[in-house]
């Protein structure tokens, strides 16, 4: 049975797009990264398809490693703080939501609960915290620390900030600005409450000193496919941002958050399920593989050698090319998605060298995605969403703005005339045009249970 509710669509946003490459196509301005005008330009567009919202990416380190490599890819060495750009861009548009990575490691809750509750109040209840811990050692060398903090130490301690977060959200209640002029009373004492919060790692009074946010509270995503992520997400996000690796994968993800849900006094329509994929479209299959084929030509080898040893953390320096891939560098198992380790291990085992490996990884190293016509992407999409492998999407353009362009020419009209994206934006907050309902104020709460 076909479902009642539409699919969700973000852009997602590396400056340039998300191909390592996306910087050398001639239809990218290479002064993107410090020019705001170009990630407005990919807002307004993103705006007027009548997307959900735009999710900036972000780590806050430079990469570390082959020089030689990182001087040739710009995404993680040169872009803009997220917050600093959601304040701009909170301004500049109207109606599309705005989405940045904060990390829980890196912060502290009140920095945290204040930065978003303005930032939801210049955009009239468009903003979104992308929660995250961090999960690479560069970025903790920049906060003293010897690299990162243990996995389970950095969901404990995320767990508790978020908490911690939504009790600042709540410092103020609805209504609580009376703004008597008359009376000389500003807001009603009784509706503003200090937050007192003593736990394992934060002692945190408030109360916060911003009025509640026009959507009760800021939406939150976020993405962790671990156990103790997925209890995160199921707990406390609206948004999780997935990377299984196929349909089959994800409807599982799908429904083993969802499913979670209730036990945490949640409804698990209150939670949108977006798996990252990248789109190459074309109006034809020869014309989008030629896009795609474009810009692993561009892309230098060391940058492609540099992205395979990640994913398989395997040492690959100095191997030369033209020589076959050597198997005792080959991890018996996968860092990343199993299916594509899979596939380039049967790569590997014909004999292929490393340099053939390279140009296949640069073409397959998404995991999910696909690459085709504008029927053929639309049926992709209209699948996971029917099937409930998904609630929508977060498209990962490989090059910005013009692989936006492509999709919202060729690939949005099908998706509408199936009835399956919106014509016009539902409300004004992004937490209306994602069909999520009001959070509660935990205080006006326990004065109605009294």
């Amino acid at each position: 049975m076909a479902r009642s509710d539409r699919m969700k669509l973000g852009t997602f946003v590396y400056t340039f797009g998300f191909h390592p490459a996306s910087w050398l196509h001639p239809a990218s301005d290479v002064h993107g990264a410090n020019d705001f005008s170009h990630l407005l330009d990919v807002a307004r567009r993103s705006e007027a398809a009548k997307l959900d919202f735009m999710f900036m990416a972000d780590s806050p380190a430079a990469a570390v490693g082959d020089p030689d490599a990182l001087s040739r890819i710009p995404t993680k060495m040169n872009r803009f703080e997220p917050l600093s750009l959601l304040s701009a861009l909170s301004v500049t548009t109207e109606k599309l939501g705005l989405v940045a990575t904060v990390s829980t490691s890196y912060y502290e809750p009140y920095n945290v609960a204040r930065l978003f509750a303005s930032i939801d109040h210049l955009s009239h209840g468009r903003a979104c915290w992308n929660v995250v811990t961090s999960d690479h050692d560069e970025t903790g060398y920049n906060f003293n620390r010897e690299g990162l903090d243990p996995h389970a130490l950095r969901y404990e301690r995320g767990n508790e900030f978020v908490d911690v977060v939504f009790g600042l959200w709540d410092s103020f209640e609805e209504g609580a600005l009376l703004l008597d002029r008359e009376s000389g009373v500003y807001y009603d004492k009784t509706k503003h409450h200090t937050l007192n919060h003593k736990g394992k790692h934060f002692q945190v009074r408030g109360p916060l000193n911003i009025a509640r946010s026009p959507q009760g509270r800021p939406v939150i995503a976020q993405a962790g496919g671990s156990e103790a992520g997925m209890d995160m997400a199921a707990r406390t996000a609206e948004i999780v941002f997935s990377l299984a690796s196929n349909i089959e994968r994800n409807r599982a993800f799908y429904a083993n958050v969802k499913q979670r849900m209730p036990a945490f006094g949640r409804n698990p329509d209150d939670l949108k399920i977006m798996p990252g994929v990248v789109l190459n479209v074309g109006e034809t299959e020869a014309e989008a593989q030629a896009k795609v084929n474009y810009l692993i030509d561009k892309m230098h080898p060391e940058v492609g050698r540099l992205m395979l040893s990640e994913f398989l953390e395997a040492d690959l320096r100095g191997v030369p090319f033209d020589r076959p891939f050597p198997l005792d560098r080959l991890p018996t198992e996968p860092k990343g998605s199993r299916a594509l380790f899979e596939e380039l291990t049967e790569f590997v085992k014909s004999g292929r060298t490393v340099g053939e490996l390279v140009r296949h990884y640069a073409e397959k190293h998404t995991g999910n995605g696909i690459t085709g016509t504008p029927a053929q992407i639309a049926d992709f999409m209209e699948e996971w969403f029917e099937t409930r492998a998904a609630d929508g999407f977060i498209l990962m353009f490989p090059t910005l703005p013009s692989s936006l362009d492509d999709f919202v020419k060729l690939v949005l009209p099908i998706l509408r005339s199936r009835g399956l994206f919106r014509e016009e934006y539902e409300g004004k907050t992004l937490r209306e045009n994602l069909g999520l309902s009001m959070p509660e104020n935990r205080f006006a709460k326990a004065r109605a249970a009294r």
